[in-house]
This record gives structure tokens, sequence and C-alpha cells, in this order.
């Protein structure tokens, strides 16, 4: 009866309206229409391998769900008002095109692990695909570190501590700071993606199934990696959902903190950068403006996927086991924050690596005389005095550089503890080549740095690669 649910066969009346809107997820779980049709066909064939079907059967049966997944993809699916959600919709389908052999298709099989293998296959799929823009991503920013130099003539700016001028760094070493917290990223995603590489079928409801399953065969067929361990914990793990959102809710924070960032460039008080046309907005009344939407954006999205991320959590919290229908609010947001973080990746992306730098107002910015203050100390320090006792002399002499208006070199040239070859510390470009720490911003180390982050980059695109392959 297509009128009516899968499961009208327990009750003596049609059910109401209501409980059926409420109830429904076919509005937003169609865009697993692929990895059921996929889970279902893997399911029938382990049907046939345990001899529960016959191969006629099951070569029926698959017949049927390779026609369903044309209609899905060619638009011509029909819904009809029973159909609560895109699994009952397809098992619909295909009974009403393999008549009672269709029936056989969910033999041996309950919604609970059907709808955790379709939603862990997409998982794999679909955070690969993040994965990989989060990689694009991450070469843009390299890119324009390399063509910013990571040598003695590379560009520099201001590096900001509490969002005051600290101390000059390479343009580069600015990227390559985003980089490396893009790339811890990466790393928790594809940690995640192999995590939930198990398969669920088999689980069934709750307790597994009395008729001769393989679970282990139909993990093969599915192309996971292993099959569940506790039928429970199978139909009622939703924990690689949370650790999906959790690693695109520090993503989407990791874009909002480069968003603020570039916001703050492109506005006339900094001048460090302009954007190309194609990725700025203009204002519906003031003529001119040039707007960093996606940056601003990119800030402002963070907030909603750290929203999906409480959200499941929430309703994760003291769940009993094993299925419960709290778990269909799992779908909702973990689409979002796909969907939100994959714009945003490659907004930014196409932003960045289009955008022109004003490296004359870095540079400048860069050179004011202040920014070199924890060099006098150090110079200080080399000479013998102790590094509280240089901290407080030096910054006696900026106290009166701003107090009276005067140049912090000519201070510093008449100071006898410090003199005319301490004062050349204050010279444009001098501060910028004086860090020799391993990772710091000095060019040695930021050559080396270089080095690091290709190898890094390398071996990160190698397993990204193999993640997508393998899906």
């Amino acid at each position: 009866m297509t009128d009516q649910p899968l499961w009208h066969g327990r009750f003596d009346s049609s059910p109401a309206d209501a409980l059926l809107k409420f109830t429904q997820s076919l509005s937003f779980d169609k865009r697993l229409w692929r990895d059921d049709i996929t889970g279902s066909i893997a399911h029938v064939r382990g049907l046939a391998h345990a001899e529960i079907i016959s191969v006629a059967e099951s070569e029926k049966i698959i017949l049927a769900l390779n026609t369903v997944a044309t209609e899905m993809s060619s638009g011509k699916f029909e819904f009809v008002a029973s159909d609560e959600d895109i699994h009952t919709a397809i098992e619909r389908r295909v009974t009403q095109l393999a008549g009672d052999t269709g029936a056989k298709l969910h033999t041996g099989r309950s919604r609970n692990d059907q709808v955790a293998t379709a939603l862990r296959l997409w998982c794999k799929r679909e955070l690969a695909h993040v994965a990989k823009l989060t990689l694009d991503l991450c070469d843009v920013l390299s890119t324009r570190a390399t063509e910013s130099g990571w040598g003695a003539a590379g560009d520099y700016l201001p590096g900001y501590t509490h969002m005051q001028r600290a101390q000059p760094v390479l343009l580069a070493h600015h990227f390559a700071a985003h980089t490396w917290a893009l790339m811890r990223d990466l790393d928790r995603l594809t940690q995640t993606i192999e995590r939930l590489d198990v398969s669920p079928l088999g689980a069934g409801a709750l307790a597994g199934s009395s008729l001769p399953l393989d679970a282990d065969f139909v993990a093969r067929e599915l192309g996971f990696s292993r099959r569940f361990n506790n039928s429970l914990d199978a139909v009622s793990d939703r924990d690689f959902v949370a650790e999906a959102l959790f690693d695109i809710a520090l993503i989407g924070v990791h874009l909002s903190r480069l968003g603020e960032e570039w916001v703050l460039w492109t506005t006339q008080e900094f001048g460090f950068a302009v954007l190309d046309d194609a990725y700025a907005t203009g204002s519906s009344m003031l003529p001119q403006k040039k707007n960093a939407d996606i940056a601003e954006l990119a800030r402002g999205k963070s907030g909603r996927l750290i929203g999906n991320l409480t959200g499941l959590l929430a309703t994760l919290k003291a769940m009993p086991l094993a299925y419960n229908r709290d778990l269909q609010e799992d779908k909702e947001p973990l689409f979002d924050s796909v969907d939100q973080v994959s714009l945003a990746l490659q907004a930014l992306g196409g932003m960045i690596a289009t955008a022109k730098f004003n490296t004359d107002a870095m540079k400048s910015a860069a050179d004011a005389q202040l920014l070199g203050a924890t060099d006098l100390a150090e110079w200080l320090v080399a000479k013998g005095m102790p590094f509280r006792q240089a901290h407080a002399r030096v910054g006696a002499l900026v106290s009166k550089s701003i107090r009276d208006s005067v140049s912090l070199a000519k201070l510093v040239e008449a100071d006898d503890e410090l003199g005319k070859s301490a004062a050349e510390l204050l010279q444009p470009g001098v501060g910028v080549s004086r860090r020799t720490t391993q990772g710091g911003s000095g060019p040695v180390p930021a050559v080396a740095q270089s080095a690091e982050l290709g190898a890094a980059l390398t071996v990160l695109r190698t397993r990204i690669a193999a993640l997508i392959n393998s899906r």
C-alpha cells in the first residue's frame, strides 16, 4: 500500500498527519539516496552470499535498485505521502518494481543499521571532499607565502599581540601560521574518516539477526575497513558525526581568525591588502565602499558551525541504548556544517589568491622604531645585563620617546649603555632579520620552515588522495 508507511501492519488505523509531519526526515535526508542504494546493493549481495535469497532474486532486486538510482539522478523519482524518509521511499519503489521479490530487500536489516550505514558512507565521501578543499586553501596560503619571499629579501609586516604592534615578521611566516593550523585540521579530519570507516550492517535494530548474515562480507562489499564489534553500539553510535562537527567547527574558528585579519588588512586604517573586485562587494547606499564580505561571513559563520556541534552534543547527552528517534537530529547540522564550510573554504581561497598586497604600507608599519624595543633589550642581555634590568632600561627610553615626541633612535644613541651600535638595530628592515630561533620569523629559520611546510603538505596530500580514491 503506497498510502501507508512500511510499518503499518502493527496498527489498526492510519497515522495522524501531525505525526507524519513531525517525524518525517525526507525533506533533508534525500541527499543520502546514493549511499542508501549503495548500502542496499551490498546488503542484497550479502543475502545471496548467505543463501538467504537466490542469486536470481538478488539480481532482480539490484536491477530495481539501479532503476531507482537512474530515476533519482534524473529527477524522475516520484515520492508519495507515506514516504517518511529516503530509505523507506527507495524500498517502496523497489517493491513496486520487483514485486514480492523486492519485498525481500529488507530481510535481516533494520532502518537502524541501514541509516547508520548510509550516513557513514556519506561522511567518508563528503569529509574527504572537505579535506581536499582545506588542502586547497593551504596550497593558496603556501603559494602566497612563497611569492612574498621566505628569505632575507622577503616582504614583512608588523606582528601583533593584544592587537598592538609587537615585532616585525615575514609575511610568509604569517601565512604559514594559518597553514599549520589548517594542516592540524586536516590531520583531525583524516583521523575522523579512518575511525568512522566501520560497517554497521548486520547489527539490525539492536541485537543482530537470527539469519546467517555475513557482516564481514558486506563490509568488504561496501569498502569499509572493518565491521562493527557490538550491535548495540553500531546502531546508536554517532560519535563520528560529533567528531566531524567538531573538526568542521574548528576549521570554522581558524577561518574566522583568518577572516578577521583580512577585514582589518583591507581597511584604509591598515591598508595592507586590496581585494580583487570579483571577491568583494559594494554598498547599496555608499558608492565608495568595497567590502570584505567573504572575510566577514567566514567570521560570522563560525558561530553557526559551533552551534551545530553543541546542538548535536546536547541531543546525544544521556541517550539510552540503543537507537532512539532523537538520532534523526544528527543529519541537518551535519549537512549544514559540511555545506557551509565547503563554501567558506572555496570563497576564502579565491579571495586570498587574487588579492594584492601593499607591501610598502606593511613595511612602513613594521619599521616603526618602537617595534625594535625587544632587540634593544636583548642587545643589552648579550652584553651581560640581566633581562629585567634591560627591559626596564629600554622601557624607560620608550616612555620618554612617546612622552617627549623624540626619536627612539636618538635616545638610544645618546644612552651610555646602548649607543650608536644599538641604535642601528632600529634601522628599517633590521629587526625582521634578527630572529634566529628554529620556527621563528628570521630569514634562516623561515627558509627551513618553508621546506618543513612543503614536506608536511606532501604527506597530507598523499593521505587525502588515498581517502578520496578509497571512497
